[in-house]
């Protein structure tokens, strides 16, 4: 076995996976290990977050963290790699193993020839040599071609090489038109769509002339420079006027800009995708939940549900369900390629729960399926798990309806907008003792607000109306979960 075999045995490199549903990139929230630890396969050593949720990353093998190759706070494509480990570390200091390798290697780089067309690898077979190579860039107008080492070029010239001085900074930004197609990765793409950048007006850093991330943000710092023009001969023309906006002059330094990213950034772009493209249509209903207030407290002292969390928001739930259940044709969502609507005989029970890292909805899958004392204990750990930012992408997609309690915070009531891809979501609000008039008399009782949001382009006015009747019917008087249930 040659020290080349041996080494790359020897050093595991653990990428960044796809932790779900297709996405492209992830930040390290946090390293559980240091280098020099010795970790274990299956053992944590990071957290990371990504536009749906945190997610802890399991190592797949045993050794020695040898390198750590992001910090904390860094966001990473998927594929790239982000820690190594020295699975024989009794073999000796890493470094004498990589001088090895290089001694091993150089020799046999210059006696053996190039291989030739597709080489087999641990499955399957991988691209062939000419494949991976990177097309050549086309030199842009206005922009410099790659420099030739200075030796190189002296030599071709005939004469000894002199090396200038290298500017002191590349622009950030370079001029239109070129015609050639930026070489960039898909998140980087996504990065300057969002910043309004284009990336043909970009000057790449990257290997091979590809377009990196801090290339795109020093296009848009070059933008935001005051305009100050260099002339030919050096002198800097005088300044264009600069407009004021919030965030400069006088008060940015009792402002604090907030980075949008990961859940936060992901549930921002849902609302608005949603906001204009559903159909929204609110409605409101106030009731008297006395009477659900006693049977909450009973339920507490039931030995049934002992060691259950118990609470309105439960009974809610289950108000909720029983409408569905009433008014199937409520619980669907719309095709939009098909133009169809596609109604669903289940229920996956969306709860917003506020985070730390933003609001998230995770769901309860066939919640309509569920006994009171199932539901309660699915409710628990749905919102313990949101709370500790263990929930997964899984468990955040394929709701059906959602309900958001604002109540918590001693809210009346709202016009929630709708998770994308749901038919309705109901707004529970604070219940407050309120004087009602009960049986001829006004009286104090337990009074709340619900709102119920739904798409108009799968519930009508009528629809929607039942939907929200048949709630306030349940928590008004309870029994109707027997009788309706």
């Amino acid at each position: 076995m040659t020290a080349s075999t041996a080494n790359d045995q020897r050093f595991r490199e653990f990428k960044m996976p796809d932790v779900g549903e297709g996405l492209t990139e992830a930040e390290i929230l946090k390293w559980y290990v240091n280098v020099g630890d010795t970790v274990s396969d299956g053992q944590v050593v990071c957290e990371v977050e990504t536009a749906k949720a945190a997610v802890e990353l399991p190592i797949p093998f045993d050794g020695v963290v040898h390198e750590l190759r992001f910090g904390e706070g860094t966001t990473v494509d998927v594929g790239q790699v982000i820690i190594s480990v020295d699975t024989d570390p009794g073999a000796g200091p890493a470094s004498a193993a990589v001088a090895e390798q290089a001694a091993d290697v150089a020799p046999a780089a210059a006696a053996e020839p190039e291989p030739s067309g597709r080489q087999a690898v641990l499955v399957g077979y991988g691209a062939a040599p000419s494949s991976t190579k990177r097309r050549a860039r086309k030199a842009q107008p206005g922009v410099p071609a790659q420099p030739v080492s200075a030796a190189i070029q002296g030599e071709l010239n005939g004469h000894a090489a002199v090396v200038a001085p290298a500017p002191a900074q590349a622009p950030a930004v370079q001029e239109a038109g070129s015609g050639a197609r930026p070489l960039a990765k898909p998140p980087v793409r996504k990065l300057a769509k969002d910043l309004g950048i284009d990336l043909a007006t970009v000057v790449p850093t990257g290997t091979d002339g590809v377009v990196t991330r801090e290339d795109v943000r020093a296009a848009v710092d070059a933008l935001k420079a005051p305009a100050q023009a260099v002339t030919a001969t050096g002198a800097v023309a005088e300044a264009a006027p600069v407009t004021v906006v919030a965030g400069e002059g006088a008060y940015a330094s009792r402002e604090t800009r907030i980075p949008v990213k990961g859940v936060r950034k992901a549930t921002a772009q849902a609302m608005v995708a949603s906001a204009f493209t559903a159909p929204h249509v609110t409605e409101f209903v106030t009731v008297d939940v006395t009477r659900t207030m006693k049977l909450v407290q009973k339920l507490k002292e039931d030995p049934e549900m002992a060691g259950l969390r118990v609470n309105p928001l439960l009974l809610v739930a289950k108000a909720l369900l029983v409408a569905i259940k009433r008014n199937p044709d409520v619980n669907a969502s719309w095709d939009e390629a098909n133009q169809e609507i596609v109604r669903k005989d289940y229920v996956n029970l969306g709860i917003a729960a506020a985070t730390p890292r933003g609001l998230i909805v995770p769901n309860i899958k066939d919640a309509g399926l569920k006994t009171l004392p199932e539901l309660s204990t699915a409710l628990s750990e749905l919102v313990s798990t949101a709370r500790e930012g263990r929930t997964s992408p899984a468990d955040m997609s394929g709701g059906t309806v959602t309900i958001t309690n604002v109540g918590v915070f001693g809210i009346d009531t709202g016009t929630p907008i709708l998770n994308p891809g749901e038919s309705a979501i109901l707004a529970f609000g604070a219940v407050k003792l309120q004087p009602w008039v009960h049986k001829g008399k006004v009286k104090p009782r337990h009074v709340t607000t619900l709102a119920l949001s739904f798409d108009h382009r799968l519930v009508d006015g009528e629809l929607g109306s039942k939907v929200l009747a048949d709630i306030a019917a349940v928590l008004e008087n309870p029994q109707r979960l027997i009788t309706w249930g």
